[in-house]
């Protein structure tokens, strides 16, 4: 029996916790589903990632107001995917802060994206008839910004391409905590569809030069603690080197997709099959590890129709 498209058959409601991961600071997680962050200042409120419809963007606001009755004065979107930044109206936020490369990606594909992730993973667009229409920031910018929350200094940084050209990180330095969005994730796999496997390694590199004392990854549990973040820096890293590798040796001799699928398979499914989304992400990430293996250096589109005729291909 073929199995459900991406992630359509997960129909089960995730248990969500809410973690301090240093003084004032938040991580909003659902068992494997997409975190969001939350920055408190000394008058208002950052929240990092948006969720994907305001009715789930909700369920972050209710945490924050269980620990702070601030305003929500920020909102920084690490990248372009729906499931992160669609639900960016309820927050209210005067600031919507992306890098300069996400927002061009919103402009390029944000619709695309929008339509082919609602089809994959129909649970996390609870309430999608609320989302007012692609969501775009009022703030960009390139490498790297400073934002104060009042004497609290928030920094935004591009420490280089990962799970998309656009990823931004967002780093507390009174606390020495980063929220990373899906540039780093723990027990989940990594979804590489639109991903650059050759920075990848480098950007965790940078990352890890940091010497963080807490990471809130894209997905996953909370990360407190050098050793807990070291641990889930070595498994992405390890689940990027593992899917790359066999694909492109598949890709170069010139064999086909179907090729590199099986030997992604036979190395990634000995040590990720328990991760979160793992098969729902697998056959997006041998289908752009094969391209990049090629010499395709911009992701190609994912459109629903593209996604699955891919999915039949390899999946069905």
């Amino acid at each position: 029996m073929a199995k459900a498209f991406a992630s359509a058959g997960d129909l089960t409601e995730k248990t969500i916790t809410f973690d301090e991961v240093g003084e004032g600071l938040w991580a909003f997680t659902a068992e494997g589903d997409p975190n969001s962050g939350v920055i408190i200042g000394d008058e208002s409120v950052m929240v990092v990632e948006a969720q994907a419809t305001p009715r789930l963007a909700e369920k972050v606001i209710e945490r924050v107001r269980s620990v702070t009755d601030k305003p929500i004065s920020h909102l920084v979107l690490t990248h372009y995917h729906a499931v992160r930044v669609l639900g960016a109206s309820a927050y209210g936020a005067d600031s919507v802060i992306m890098s300069e490369t996400a927002r061009a990606m919103v402009a390029e594909r944000g619709q695309e994206d929008w339509d082919s992730e609602f089809a994959r993973f129909p649970r996390l667009f609870e309430g999608h008839e609320s989302i007012p229409g692609l969501t775009w920031p009022t703030v960009t910018f390139n490498d790297r910004m400073s934002v104060y929350l009042g004497k609290r200094r928030v920094d935004i940084m591009h420490l280089g391409r990962a799970h998309t050209a656009g990823d931004a990180v967002v780093y507390v330095p009174d606390q020495n905590v980063m929220f990373t969005g899906d540039i780093v994730e723990d027990r989940s796999a990594c979804y590489c569809g639109d991903g650059h496997f050759h920075d990848w390694p480098g950007t965790l590199d940078r990352i890890r030069a940091f010497d963080l004392d807490a990471i809130a990854p894209g997905r996953g549990g909370a990360l407190v603690g050098r050793e807990a973040v070291n641990r889930a820096l070595d498994s992405t890293g390890d689940f990027i080197r593992s899917t790359y590798s066999p694909a492109a040796r598949v890709a170069l001799r010139g064999g086909s997709l179907k090729e590199a699928w099986d030997a992604v398979r036979a190395e990634c499914d000995p040590k990720f099959s328990d991760y979160a989304i793992y098969e729902h992400c697998l056959p997006f990430n041998v289908a752009r590890a094969y391209d990049e293996a090629r010499d395709i250096d911009t992701p190609r589109i994912w459109t629903a129709a593209r996604d699955r005729e891919m999915w039949e291909a390899l999946q069905g």
